[in-house]
């Protein structure tokens, strides 16, 4: 069985006291869901905040969670370090995503299906080899010159629509936990912050080839 979960890098908490947050390792992966607690979703969005605050020397510090999201929200463009960790439970085997990958271009693992390969980062520099109808993602060695160091994960590329179907699933999960994080944190900026995440990692639009309206 694939277990296809959006993953987000958790930041450094430790000085952290915008509002409440898990404590959790840094720099580890989280998924992102609608299974989420509160104190989740707030490390989630500190992680987005901070690294995308925008701030420079010349600005004052932050005083209150209101002005680090209205950085967040004036940020150009978003970067969310993480992306699709990809766990087999018949062999035990999880791809992460390599340094430098990012969630809000989760919709590039499309190009897969048509046997092209999107970038998945480095240091582990994870890659994908096309096999007839099968994908092997592996999990390191793809620009190291070096083998990898575990097995593939093999999937079938006609499976991947229905997985990245799911991944947007658990997306607006997260976002509807957000909404409802922010109504009680930041609630003059809920509908920003909602509408403004949504168009940073590519939520809401429907996947190729699906029926019907954004499913929130």
């Amino acid at each position: 069985m694939l277990i296809v979960d959006a993953v987000l890098e958790t930041p450094d908490t430790a000085d952290f006291s915008l509002w409440p947050v898990a404590e959790l390792p840094a720099y580890r992966f989280m998924a992102l869901s609608g299974r989420m607690s509160p104190l989740e979703v707030g490390t989630a969005l500190a992680a987005l905040a901070v690294g995308n605050s925008g701030a420079d020397e010349d600005e004052p510090p932050v005083a209150d969670a209101g002005e680090l999201i209205r950085r967040l929200l004036r940020a150009d463009r978003v970067f969310a370090p993480g992306g699709l960790r990809v766990h087999d439970t018949r062999t035990d085997v999880t791809v992460v995503p390599g340094c430098c990958c990012g969630l809000e271009d989760w919709r590039e693992w499309l190009v897969v299906a048509g046997g092209a390969s999107p970038w998945l980062g480095h240091g582990p520099s994870p890659w994908i080899e096309h096999a007839d109808a099968v994908v092997r993602l592996w999990p390191d060695g793809g620009e190291e010159q070096e083998a990898p160091s575990a097995h593939p994960v093999e999937m079938a590329a006609g499976d991947l629509p229905g997985i990245l179907l799911t991944v947007r699933e658990e997306l607006n999960g997260f976002l509807s936990l957000t909404e409802q994080w922010a109504a009680v944190h930041v609630p003059t900026l809920a509908a920003d912050l909602v509408a403004g995440l949504d168009e940073a990692l590519a939520i809401g639009a429907p996947l190729p080839g699906e029926v019907g309206r954004h499913i929130r």
